[in-house]
């Protein structure tokens, strides 16, 4: 896996101006990690993204209405069809193409699935390291507010939010929640 290029900032160490410059700089990391993520594509993926991308046009779809009326058109018109009504050959065809379809793209699903749940990682450990620098600045907000004068005794409040959050535990309120809403009287009603 190779490194994502550097900044585009001149001088790595100055400060931004404002705060378009700090977006400007999130945005570009963002960006890099995408090219970094896309240059371990795969070829089945690339292909797989490929034909998801051409199929997912209203222009795939009008070309094969097109071609489809023409064809019923040409072999019910016909003198001797070489695929007279039913359209066996056409729907041979349209099944074909269908489930090869289908199954380049599930693979980009598959792949844009997967690229997802890295996001979601990356989300969860950044918001993660958000928490505890914002307990660890908590904690020296109180200790210099007492140092001034500015805080007397101690705030339960804050020695409640400087504790470190179970992920775990969170996760198991957000299940208890949703449980509880499902089995709820008014859910049982609807």
């Amino acid at each position: 896996m190779e490194a994502p290029p550097a900044r585009h900032r001149k001088n790595l160490h100055e400060p931004p101006r404002d705060v378009a410059d700090v977006t400007r700089a999130n945005v570009r990391a963002m960006r890099e990690l995408d090219e970094l993520q896309n240059a371990n594509h795969g070829w089945a993926d690339r292909v797989a993204d490929l034909v998801a991308r051409a199929c997912g046009h209203i222009g795939f779809v009008i070309v094969h209405a097109i071609g489809f009326a023409a064809w019923m058109i040409w072999n019910s018109l016909a003198g001797n069809p070489p695929d007279p009504y039913p359209f066996t050959l056409l729907t041979l065809f349209a099944s074909a193409e269908g489930i090869f379809l289908m199954s380049f793209i599930l693979i980009s699903q598959n792949y844009q699935g997967r690229l997802a749940e890295r996001r979601n990682q990356l989300d969860l450990q950044i918001n993660l390291l958000a928490e505890q620098e914002n307990s660890k600045m908590l904690l020296l907000l109180e200790a210099i507010a007492k140092k001034v004068g500015a805080l007397q005794g101690d705030d339960p409040e804050v020695g409640v939010l400087v504790q470190a959050t179970d992920p775990e535990k969170l996760a198991g309120q957000i299940d208890e929640a949703y449980r509880e809403t499902e089995d709820s009287p008014q859910d049982a009603q609807k």
